[in-house]
């Protein structure tokens, strides 16, 4: 998988490693990966690439593709290649689809799954270009949103790719891509949305009677809606009766794709064993647009201090049967 670059001239470059084989002695494996003709090895000097949104005479300056379309619209644009390495490249140029990975990044699905939004609407006229060393090529491309598309938000990106096989041995192919990102809002009702699911919270119980313990809380954060969303969480503890234990420092959310979900855990140290805590997750989301209101989610445990209450079920013991005797003695002594 691929994570698109920040906006800077080049592009953080991920190596994808893929099978391109079996054990020695059997057959061959068809890749899905494009293949593009020879071209240098990844540890030559100088082996890097820029991808970035542009114009007729070149880059404008635009961190990525961002467009508002109505479904069928077909959306024209241009993108720079730029061969920054002091050799000739012949890259694979082609659309893909983004996805959020499990701690939040934005990434884009490997060239051997077959694209189904953006990636798919967006096409090339030729599926290689070769770019000589030190120069830069504009390739314009279209995007045909589907007349069925459904509004809201959607994601991808285009990937400029060198695939190679390994140095070492013919089993594993290499799949270096850089990429920018397309956001496309397709026209229509746009309903965000943002449920705090799975919520658990445990407690570490201090063995030293004035010792603390540590609280975790663990929660998932998943867009029900149809945008893109970010925002601020932070967890607040009580005890009984409401009374404030200590709150964490605001999270920043990362971007959620629509559908998309992270799980974030929370450490609160030095938690006094005060019966029952109670867990607030607090989620400030917000569109690219706006703030939207505060999500709430609950969820409690117990913080027994057990030594004290095993010395107290025991002075209790003790007492009762201090009491228990005294009543046996009056009523075995004579009147």
């Amino acid at each position: 998988m691929t994570r698109c670059p920040s906006p800077h001239l080049v592009a953080v470059t991920l190596v994808l490693t893929v099978l391109a084989g079996v054990l020695a002695g059997g057959p061959a494996v068809a890749l899905a990966a494009p293949a593009p003709a020879p071209s240098p090895s990844p540890s030559d000097a100088g082996f890097t690439w820029a991808v970035q949104p542009s114009g007729p005479s070149g880059p404008t300056g635009r961190s990525y593709f961002v467009h508002d379309a109505e479904p069928g619209q077909v959306i024209e644009d241009r993108v720079a290649l730029t061969n920054l390495s002091t050799t000739a490249m012949t890259f694979a140029v082609y659309g893909a689809d983004a996805f959020t990975t499990d701690d939040g990044g934005f990434a884009l699905q490997p060239a051997s799954r077959p694209a189904v939004d953006v990636g798919a609407w967006t096409q090339f006229a030729e599926r290689t270009y070769r770019v000589p060393a030190g120069e830069q090529v504009i390739l314009p491309f279209r995007i045909g949103v589907p007349a069925n598309a459904s509004p809201g938000d959607h994601a991808g990106g285009v990937v400029a790719s060198i695939a190679q096989v390994a140095e070492g041995g013919g089993q594993v192919r290499l799949d270096r891509r850089v990429a920018a990102r397309i956001y496309l809002r397709i026209a229509g009702p746009v309903r965000p949305g943002l449920q705090v699911e799975a919520m658990r919270i445990g407690y570490d119980n201090p063995v030293n009677p004035f010792g603390t313990g540590p609280v975790v809380v663990s929660y998932r954060l998943r867009n029900t809606g149809n945008t893109r969303l970010t925002g601020t969480t932070q967890v607040r503890l009580t005890a009984p009766f409401g009374i404030g234990l200590a709150r964490t420092e605001p999270v920043t959310v990362p971007e959620l794709l629509p559908g998309a979900a992270i799980t974030v855990t929370e450490q609160i140290n030095g938690v006094v064993p005060a019966g029952r805590l109670a867990a607030d997750v607090a989620v400030d989301p917000a569109t690219p647009d706006r703030m939207l209101p505060t999500v709430h989610r609950t969820a409690a445990t117990w913080a027994v201090p057990w030594v004290w209450t095993a010395l107290l079920l025991a002075a209790l013991g003790a007492l009762l049967v201090s009491r228990v005797r005294a009543i046996r003695r009056r009523r075995s002594t004579p009147a």
